[in-house]
């Protein structure tokens, strides 16, 4: 095995380690300023993109876990969500260039594939409601005859087109400005 190989690896493994870290540290920090923002999936995000949708896969899968361990097991099935996003971003990337474009698109489109996954989820596991000042949104939305899959998933659509959106542009952002000397650890030995 080469130098250059055995340093990539070494590389893309520290750094989905810190992305880990990142999803982590940054969901505790947005929770605990109640913004909507939630960037808990910029870890995963970046890992996606500059990596592959595998590894992006693996870091968001265990970013959950992790946190499942650590806070409630509830937190765990959430996987499947952080797993979609970065399958779709790792594999939209790969086939289209990571311009301000497509990261709003992929935005938008997380914005309504997570609350898909993440709805029935949140649903089983929490009853629809999530503790927020958005669970008066959700009853009031069931009062009025919505189904609580249906308020759930307006309020999630909702919460995701900022969430989502933001954390792709910010993603963008650093993918930008990342020195060229650090973007060449990324890729593949031919």
């Amino acid at each position: 095995m080469s130098i250059m190989k055995t340093n990539r690896k070494v590389y893309v493994t520290a750094f989905c380690g810190i992305s880990i870290a990142v999803n982590i540290v940054l969901g505790i920090i947005t929770s605990a300023l109640g913004i909507p923002l939630y960037l808990d999936t910029l870890g995963t995000v970046l890992v996606a993109a500059l990596v592959g949708p595998l590894p992006g896969a693996v870091v968001g899968a265990l970013t959950n876990i992790i946190t499942g361990l650590m806070y409630s097991v509830t937190d765990i099935p959430f996987c499947l969500v952080s797993i979609a996003v970065a399958l779709i971003v790792g594999f939209a990337v790969k086939k289209f260039k990571f311009t301000l474009p497509v990261a709003i698109i992929l935005g938008l489109v997380l914005s309504v594939v997570c609350p898909v996954i993440g709805t029935p989820i949140g649903i089983f596991v929490y009853g629809g409601l999530n503790g927020s000042f958005s669970d008066v949104l959700v009853m009031g939305l069931v009062q009025s005859g919505q189904s609580i899959f249906a308020a759930s998933f307006l309020r999630n659509i909702a919460s995701n087109l900022i969430d989502k959106v933001g954390t792709l542009v910010i993603a963008w952002a650093i993918v930008k400005w990342l020195p060229m000397s650090i973007m060449q650890n990324f890729k593949k030995e031919k």
